[in-house]
């Protein structure tokens, strides 16, 4: 690890650990977005940790910033601080300056289309974007919209759309957004920036964080092993505990393999490499959570045990941005694509 990431991440520890409290989790879920954690990682400059430095961003390199989202992940931190980052990389991707405020990105899944024709001297913007992380709470909804031949970005307040809040299995913003809309033409951009290429930077995002989460339950659980005792000794030492501890510990440790590569294949996008990984850090998710309520019990799935904040997470992040199903389909259809004479060099190439 080189010393700047070691100094991100160490900052970001500090915060997430000063903030990111059981009562802060806690009131996040009832809808009280934590502005205090959201301020304290804006003036560390991590809000802006994807920008380069032309757009007033610390230009870190890809696998230094996107580090960041472990130790999110780790503390359950309610915050949009990946759709942020996707916002933003889209925004100066068109050339347009990232407001600086907590933003979202909309549509986030394939078969949600927002379309724009001109309309006088603005864009009249139709459609509907299911699941949009925190919308109703974002200072701006970046949208990726098609446009008359090309891909087209655009900026709206929450106020200029109809969102119907909703929420996923960890109690995170996830709303239905209805665009009905005439923007000013300075609002909107060609992007150079396509769906497949947010769809693909959203799965990398989500990849990271679970590998983040995954880690996190390791920790509880082998903590909790050693700690509960049981017929006269803690359980950790049943040679059944063992043994599924030891996958876990194989579930997080390929996760967090398959993470790292999905940062590698960004630059160039490599979406082949990222379908892989995204499907195999969702499948460590969920083998690995059950192991971690397995060795817990009962007391794991209570609201006063930290472990559900981080499993109920795992759970919804698999199935954003692609689940394993979606992301293990578009690899197939790749490799039926290429047929058998292309085969070789397609698996050589992620």
């Amino acid at each position: 690890m080189n010393e700047l990431r070691r100094l991100l991440l160490d900052t970001a520890n500090k915060i997430f650990g000063d903030f990111a409290t059981r009562d802060l989790l806690g009131k996040a879920e009832l809808g009280e977005f934590p502005a205090a954690l959201w301020q304290a990682l804006r003036e560390a400059g991590l809000t802006g940790a994807l920008l380069p430095e032309e757009w007033g961003g610390p230009g870190l390199a890809l696998p230094d910033a996107l580090s960041l989202l472990r130790p999110a992940a780790r503390y359950s931190a309610p915050v949009p601080l990946a759709e942020t980052w996707l916002a933003s990389w889209l925004l100066t991707g068109a050339g347009l300056a990232p407001p600086a405020d907590c933003l979202t990105v909309a549509p986030v899944r394939l078969g949600d289309v927002i379309t724009g024709r001109r309309e006088g001297t603005g864009w009249r913007l139709s459609g509907v974007a299911g699941r949009v992380p925190w919308a109703r709470g974002a200072g701006a909804i970046i949208a990726l919209i098609e446009g008359e031949g090309e891909p087209m970005v655009a900026i709206l307040q929450p106020e200029e759309v109809r969102i119907t809040g909703g929420k996923n299995l960890a109690g995170e913003p996830r709303d239905e957004v209805v665009f009905d809309t005439l923007l000013a033409s300075d609002r909107v951009a060609p992007s150079r920036r396509g769906r497949m290429e947010l769809h693909a930077l959203g799965a990398v995002l989500r990849a990271v964080a679970m590998a983040g989460a995954l880690d996190h339950c390791l920790d509880l659980a082998v903590r909790y092993a050693q700690d509960r005792v049981q017929f006269g000794r803690p359980i950790g030492k049943f040679q059944a505990v063992q043994q599924n501890l030891a996958v876990l510990a194989g579930q997080a440790s390929a996760a967090q393999g398959a993470a790292d590569m999905a940062i590698e294949s960004l630059e160039p996008m490599n979406l082949l490499a990222i379908a892989a990984a995204k499907a195999r850090c969702g499948e460590a998710a969920g083998a690995g959570a059950a192991i971690a309520h397995q060795v817990h019990g009962a007391i794991g799935f209570t609201h006063e045990h930290e472990l559900h904040f981080s499993t109920r997470r795992l759970w919804s992040w698999r199935e954003e941005f692609g689940n394993e199903t979606e992301w293990s389909l578009w690899i197939g259809r790749q490799i039926a694509g290429v047929g058998a004479d292309g085969l070789w060099p397609l698996i050589t190439s992620v």
